[in-house]
């Protein structure tokens, strides 16, 4: 019997990257810089995202797109802390996908917006494989996963932009080697930018921050807007 599965996702992939590169597109003609958040559960995604609305919501026009399987409940966390916010139900499925962010910029005024933050269904393996047309993604890790991940989910550092290591004030009281968890991000994306942060106390919040600010205001400077 002749195995179908590979050609089948590989056609369901390549549907993916054409709406993928659709939504670039829109965005890149609307001028909104956008970054894409993968994490495990209880990383710290949404608190990152309620923290660089709230502290940014003074100097740029955010909008926040959360998915999740259920709940509007980060969502509404994102709106609290000032962003226009949408919420997509994936009912089931471990990722976002392109279609699915494609929905979700219907509904969004683009013209009124100048950072747009997706975040994607907490998971290290799914949201990897699935390109969304952001023109960024940054993985939130956190000390209380382990510093393993890097080695075990390779995919998942290999592929993104920036990496976030949030709850550093739990250090203190976990066993986390920094260098070890460090090392292993380096070879599988050398170069990439890393936020040893907390949410929780503010701790190298400011980096972040800037990073995110820099990027956005370069790439709308880029683009004459």
């Amino acid at each position: 019997m002749i195995n179908e599965r590979v050609p089948v996702v590989e056609r369901i992939l390549g549907a993916n990257e054409r709406l993928a590169a659709d939504n670039r597109a829109r965005l890149d003609e609307a001028g909104v810089f956008s970054l894409n958040f993968l994490a495990s559960p209880g990383a710290g995604k949404t608190s990152l995202v309620e923290q660089t609305v709230s502290r940014l919501a003074g100097q740029l026009r955010l909008a926040v797109i959360d998915g999740d399987i259920a709940t509007s409940l980060d969502a509404d966390r994102a709106a609290a802390a000032g962003a226009t916010a949408v919420q997509i139900n994936t009912g089931g499925d471990c990722h976002l996908d392109a279609v699915m962010l494609q929905g979700a910029l219907d509904v969004l005024d683009l013209s009124a917006i100048d950072l747009l933050i997706v975040e994607n269904v907490g998971n290290l393996v799914c949201p990897a494989n699935f390109a969304l047309g952001t023109h960024r993604s940054v993985l939130v890790a956190s000390v209380p996963e382990g510093d393993d991940k890097p080695y075990k989910y390779p995919g998942a550092y290999r592929g993104v932009d920036a990496l976030v290591i949030n709850k550093v004030d739990l250090l203190p009281y976990v066993d986390f080697d920094m260098e070890y968890f460090q090392r292993g991000a380096a070879a599988l994306n050398p170069g990439l930018a890393t936020f040893p942060l907390s949410c929780r106390t503010g701790e190298g919040l400011d980096q972040w921050l800037e990073w995110v600010t820099n990027m956005t205001r370069h790439f709308k400077t880029t683009r004459g807007m």
